[in-house]
């Protein structure tokens, strides 16, 4: 087992689990499955454990977060808290989390540098985190094992949860089959349609998938019902939602448990290159795999953190779901974040080609990082993140998910601008099986035209 030594000087508060180390210099060995020695006892990852000043006790980043909420859904939350809380740092539940993290979902995931993408473009280097190569081909699978061993541990029997393009439902589906547990997933109409691949995936490992016919028929709504159905059976069902949204403590729950993929990288990008990357960049919907790989880059002041919103058919079409490029604060789904609204407080429509993508809120922690400085947020239309679909697909021989490919989008823009020695890393949070029926109808109308690209020969 490799094993390295660090020091870290503690200055926060108690930790929970380990000793009192408040102004002290401590020297940990850590190990590369996830754990360290402390005098002798396995403990949690450090990093892990240290890589954020937790929200305060009401969920609020800044003034973002909390828990609006209507009051048969308060002793189900408080419930959740405590439970998360006595876990989250509990060496057997971390010992059985990264255990299956390593032995089910088949972490950890690789950091590939695009050398053919980097030099086609002839700028910086471009680096993926290889979230597509988890079981079941995204980073969702992630949270979905931290929440479900709570959910044992709970003694909650029956499952619920939202899904938009079908990953965090078959990540759902999945855990829930391997831990015994009734399954419901909600899907909005429109999604079902253009994820038939994804609904099927679920329903093979025994979930429901439940149609949300309301409003747009889209993620929103999916969520919607998924929480009327929680409201009537909070006391035998666990609703594992899938994004960093939500009343809290799911914000903080879900960063926490996607945060492997920060860290993960920032280690693999310090072995690969002898130094961490200039920019760090992820798409953002509701904003999990963004967030999940910002942790471990947080406290790095020279690594910028780009965030990539869906401007769909563009800013001034209104088809488009650039909720921090456009919203404003606002409450939706039990929290305060910014928000697509009109002039009177009503959620707007909202659109992307992507179905995990077209959300009109966004995760409360996303809103303090823009309001910070600490985070920027752009946005790629439809147009440009299919064009980076074709693109990394025909260069590099790997099809990314079109959520995904509104970061590469991004990267592709600002690559050309950057000298060859800068570093941008993308996390590629999802593989583009699911999307491929959907891409291959719209070329055959006529939509879609694949960019036509020159040789790159390899060096």
């Amino acid at each position: 087992m490799a094993r390295w030594r660090c020091t870290v000087r503690v200055e926060t508060e108690k930790i929970d689990a380990l000793p009192d180390l408040s102004g002290t210099v401590v020297n940990f060995t850590v190990a590369n499955d996830g754990f360290q020695e402390l005098d002798g006892k396995i403990m949690p990852n450090i990093s892990q454990i240290l890589s954020q000043t937790p929200p305060a006790a009401d969920g609020f980043f800044g003034e973002y977060g909390g828990q609006f909420v209507p009051e048969v859904l308060k002793p189900a939350l408080d419930d959740l808290s405590f439970t998360f809380e006595r876990y989250r740092s509990d060496p057997e539940f971390i010992r059985e989390f990264m255990s299956l993290l390593k032995h089910y979902s088949g972490r950890p995931t690789p950091v590939f540098h695009c050398a053919n993408l980097s030099r086609y473009f002839s700028g910086a280097q471009i680096y993926l985190k290889r979230e597509d190569l988890n079981h079941l081909g995204a980073h969702k699978i992630n949270n979905t094992i931290g929440q479900i061993l709570l959910a044992k541990r709970m003694g909650k029997k029956r499952v619920i949860a939202e899904t938009g393009a079908g990953q965090h439902g078959v990540a759902t589906a999945a855990t829930a089959a391997l831990m015994g547990m009734e399954c419901h997933i909600y899907m909005g109409e429109v999604d079902i349609e253009r994820q038939k691949l994804n609904v099927f995936r679920m329903q093979m490992m025994g979930a429901e998938v439940v149609a949300a016919k309301s409003g747009q028929r889209t993620l929103k709504e999916a969520v919607d019902e998924a929480i009327d159905d929680w409201v009537a059976h909070a006391d035998d069902t666990f609703y594992l939602l899938g994004s960093a949204v939500g009343p809290h403590p799911y914000p903080r729950m879900v960063r926490h448990f996607q945060s492997i993929v920060g860290w993960e990288a920032r280690e693999q990008m310090l072995e690969l290159c002898g130094r961490l990357p200039d920019y760090a960049l992820a798409c953002v919907g509701g904003g999990s795999n963004a967030i999940g790989l910002f942790a471990g880059f947080l406290d790095d002041a020279s690594v910028r953190l780009i965030g990539v919103e869906p401007s769909g058919r563009g800013l001034a079409s209104g088809e488009h779901a650039a909720t921090l490029t456009l919203g404003k604060p606002g409450v939706l789904h039990g929290f305060r974040s910014y928000l697509l609204q009109d002039s009177e407080g009503n959620v707007e429509p909202v659109y992307s080609v992507s179905a995990g993508l077209d959300y009109p809120g966004v995760g409360p922690e996303h809103s303090a990082l823009k309001d910070s400085g600490r985070a920027r947020y752009v946005h790629a239309s439809d147009q440009e993140a299919l064009n980076a679909f074709f693109t990394l697909s025909k260069l590099e021989g790997i099809i990314p998910a079109l959520e995904s490919s509104h970061a590469l989008a991004h990267a592709i823009k600002l690559a050309p601008t950057l000298p060859r020695d800068q570093i941008v890393l993308v996390n590629l949070s999802g593989r583009g099986d699911k999307d491929i029926a959907q891409i291959e109808e719209m070329v055959e109308r006529g939509e879609v035209k694949p960019p036509v690209l020159g040789h790159v020969a390899t060096e």
